[in-house]
């Protein structure tokens, strides 16, 4: 009992945790200097022991297999109550203790070849339309979407997140876009709506090929707006205008080196690249264990360094970087508050265990933004340094007119 002890107090600084031991024993953590006080109850002697040699994954996994049950509050407001107190801003004692568990080997020598990638994305995003369908906006938009007010809906914001996005690549009628990583086709068929222009997605998720699909041919577009199931370093040919919306996450470091140096061979000399993904402030970080084990398989979060970096190496030019701070918050927690809303139907769908498990990676990627190393960084390319004008002024009128139009 020792261990968690010394965890819990070095994680609890704020607020007040009650936990309730299997002997029926209370133990309070925090000076409980305001705030709703939040109750668990662990079920064996064994489940301590794993959190406290591994935080991330042992209480994620208690969790899902409900051998901790909070009794008091929600587990997004004991999420908050310990990674609130320990923001990365801060560099608080208690980070080092978050982090205990990872590993830096991960992040370095795995390899996301062809056949491993595309298994990792079938973990993910095969198992079943019916799921995402339940707490995506109509669009089956599965990234941070774009808040230019707090209060705005979920739908309005992703719309904007398209607008954004589409006014960065500075689009020209007829022009050849690459989607990689497409999703269900919502942006490719975007793009081709309010710029006119012909777009290739590709993706490795054979559920959402089949949607993309569907979707072009019922909005008459099937010969501009096309989805192929391939590996963007199969791809050859060139393209004016390259977009990745969040696909780089299951690239892998050992490959950014290779992932870029494509992009480039794909992009005309005067081309455009828009790059939005989820990355890290600081250093990149270790994978956490939970979201590799049950989540992303073979996922890395990168820093703003290592793609500056590995984009220089392929000799394309960073001409615009913007961080979105809060933006992913914003859209997870909507994420997470349609999921509880559909419990029955998700438990249905799948069972308890998977509705728990789906729960622990929503609450924790909110907190993660909201105050732990997480954020979403869009990053614009080019390969010739007057491939775009002077100043940014085109970005704002673009965007401006892609939501007049919708």
């Amino acid at each position: 009992m020792a261990l968690i002890d010394d965890l819990l107090e070095k994680l609890v600084t704020q607020g007040r945790l009650v936990v309730v031991l299997p002997s029926g024993e209370e133990r309070a953590f925090g000076p409980g200097d305001g705030g709703e006080e939040i109750r668990i109850r662990v079920a064996d002697r064994a489940t301590m022991m794993r959190i406290a040699r591994n935080p991330r994954l042992g209480f994620g996994e208690a969790y899902m297999d409900g051998r901790i049950a909070i009794e008091r509050g929600s587990l997004l407001d004991l999420m908050r109550l310990i990674v609130g107190a320990n923001r990365w801003e801060a560099k608080t004692p208690g980070r080092k203790a978050l982090n205990r568990g990872k590993t830096w080997w991960k992040a370095l020598f795995r390899r996301n070849e062809a056949k491993a990638a595309r298994r990792n994305v079938a973990h993910h995003y095969d198992i079943g339309n019916d799921l995402y369908r339940l707490f995506l906006d109509d669009d089956l938009q599965y990234s941070c979407a774009y808040f230019t007010d707090p209060a705005n809906s979920l739908e309005q914001a992703q719309a904007d997140k398209k607008a954004h996005i589409a006014a960065k690549l500075w689009l020209k009628p007829g022009q050849r876009v690459l989607d990689i990583g497409c999703g269900w086709g919502g942006t490719a068929l975007y793009l081709n709506r309010v710029a006119d222009v012909d777009v290739l997605g590709v993706t490795l998720s054979e559920e959402q090929l089949k949607v993309a699909r569907e979707r072009a041919a019922a909005a008459g577009v099937g010969d501009r707006v096309k989805f192929e199931l391939v590996d963007y370093r199969a791809l050859d040919g060139r393209f004016d205008r390259i977009v990745s919306i969040g696909m780089f996450e299951h690239v892998g470091a050992a490959h950014y080196d290779e992932f870029f140096a494509q992009c480039r061979r794909l992009l005309a000399n005067d081309g455009v690249m828009l790059l939005h993904t989820i990355g890290k402030y600081g250093k990149a970080g270790k994978p956490d264990p939970f979201t590799d084990k049950y989540i992303f398989p073979g996922y890395h979060l990168p820093s703003l360094e290592q793609m500056s970096a590995a984009a220089a190496r392929a000799r394309l030019i960073v001409s615009d970087v913007e961080t979105l701070r809060l933006h992913y918050a914003f859209t997870l927690r909507e994420w997470l508050r349609r999921t509880l809303a559909n419990r029955e139907r998700i438990v249905a769908l799948h069972d308890a265990r998977f509705l728990r498990m789906w729960e622990f990676y929503l609450a924790g990627g909110i907190v993660g933004f909201e105050n732990g190393t997480m954020c979403n960084y869009q990053l614009q390319l080019i390969r010739d340094r007057r491939a775009l004008p002077l100043v940014r002024d085109y970005m704002i009128a673009d965007e401006r007119r892609y939501r007049e139009i919708g």
